[in-house]
């Protein structure tokens, strides 16, 4: 079964754009990120000419020595016996990270051949992008760089239900008919057992078993941590596991700020900072910077030193907690079991797919009051409160906006769609149409 994934929109866009560099796209292990330029290339390009640089460390001898993009070309037209050709061709180069030399060349694509369409992809590339940004020989300013994520709550409502999916993007601001409400309810708690990652939905999907799911899950763990293991040094190894493997009992913390002496007792920044950006450059996890005084733009008053830690996907934090997906098969409240941890996971994924960054959270200076996130547009910083059951009470978000007066709030909850008063209650399921939904409040 395939998944249809938002990112064609913009591949077909960097396709035809006539500013198109080389395409670098980076995501977490196991995405998809080969698998949707492999369907990008056949629905767009007359045949696709893939290479990985992992598979077959031949690859990189015809990288060697002096950047000629025609000899390169000719040499792996003849090596894979295929024509690459100007437009028709989508030439796709694997795990680039491993081949820096081939990373290196996209920079002379990018000038000396622009014709040929080009997209590289690397499970840790990343990490590969932040240890080589500076060196003279990163095709600084000569590639696009696109992020591929788990796949969001919309894109597998899109492939649950197509006709319901239709359906959300164009409804009015107003309540939605409970019939729909109650099936859009069933596939989100779906969504949370099995989380985005397109292995485990399609299982899902195909057999309707959450067991299959739990297979593709465990061999994802299982990847993840033989990466820790592949590609860092030796000395690193056991400090990127603790990290790790503490993100469910910092996640469970009422306060769910990162504490480095969590992970082990003493620990400071200092001790286990590069662990951690080593999981963020590949994409494993996300930060959450605090804020205290919510000014646009949010990135220049965030607290670097003060953060939240998510994992990428909301199946990986309940498959790292340990949680079994039998919450759901046995119909337990999965809202209240969880106290709302894995709904905070979801809702940040649900921010993240639609384009909004930066996404902090608000404290006040006493610890009495905490708005979830905070996110921003054109008329300035919009917070939002997570409610992952039917109780709307929000203390913290009532003291947000008694003091900062923002031009619109919003709750996400399992109450139906409202707008009351500049508050904006969007229903869990219906994130992915925020953008849209912020749209049609303010003009009201």
């Amino acid at each position: 079964m395939q998944i249809e994934r938002n990112i064609m929109a913009d591949l077909l866009s960097w396709k035809n754009s006539i500013h198109r560099k080389p395409l670098l796209l980076k995501g977490v292990r196991q995405c998809g990120k080969t698998w949707i330029l492999r369907h990008f290339g056949k629905m767009y390009f007359s045949n696709v000419a893939e290479f990985n640089f992992d598979k077959d460390k031949a690859l990189a001898s015809f990288f060697d020595g002096t950047y000629d993009v025609r000899r390169i070309i000719t040499q792996l037209s003849t090596y894979s016996n295929q024509q690459i050709l100007p437009q028709e061709t989508l030439i796709i180069f694997d795990e680039i990270q491993t081949c820096p030399q081939a990373l290196n060349a996209l920079k002379y694509f990018c000038e000396d051949a622009p014709e040929y369409a080009v997209v590289s992809a690397g499970s840790l590339i990343g990490i590969t992008l932040a240890a080589n940004e500076k060196t003279t020989g990163f095709p600084v300013g000569k590639a696009d760089i696109k992020t591929l994520t788990p796949c969001s709550f919309d894109e597998y409502l899109r492939a649950s239900d197509p006709a319901l999916h239709r359906y959300i993007k164009d409804i009015p601001l107003e309540p939605l008919p409970e019939a729909f409400c109650n099936k859009l309810k069933a596939y989100l708690l779906e969504y949370l057992v099995i989380g985005g990652m397109p292995a485990a939905e399609t299982a899902f999907l195909e057999t309707h078993d959450y067991n299959q799911a739990e297979q593709e899950l465990d061999s994802i763990l299982q990847s993840y941590e033989a990466d820790f293991s592949k590609h860092i040094p030796a000395k690193d190894i056991p400090k990127l596991f603790m990290i790790w493997q503490s993100i469910p009992a910092q996640f469970a913390k009422e306060n769910r700020r990162f504490f480095y002496g969590e992970v082990r007792a003493g620990a400071r920044a200092k001790d286990l900072e590069d662990s951690l950006q080593w999981l963020f450059h590949a994409s494993m996890v996300r930060k959450v910077e605090a804020v205290s005084v919510p000014e646009s733009p949010l990135a220049a008053v965030a607290d670097r030193k003060m953060f939240k830690l998510y994992p990428a996907d909301v199946g990986i934090l309940r498959k790292l907690a340990k949680l079994s997906p039998a919450v759901a098969v046995d119909g337990t409240d999965i809202f209240s079991d969880f106290k709302g941890k894995l709904t905070e996971n979801l809702v940040l994924e649900q921010l993240v797919s639609s384009g909004f960054d930066p996404i902090c959270y608000w404290f006040n200076d006493t610890g009495k009051a905490e708005v979830d996130f905070l996110i921003q547009d054109d008329r300035g910083v919009i917070p939002i409160e997570v409610k992952s059951g039917l109780s709307l009470k929000a203390k913290s978000l009532k003291t947000y906006r008694a003091q900062f007066k923002p031009h619109i709030a919003v709750r996400a909850s399992m109450q139906n769609l409202k707008l009351d008063d500049g508050l904006l209650n969007v229903p869990l399921y219906l994130l992915g149409e925020l953008p849209r939904l912020l749209s049609l409040a303010e003009e009201k």
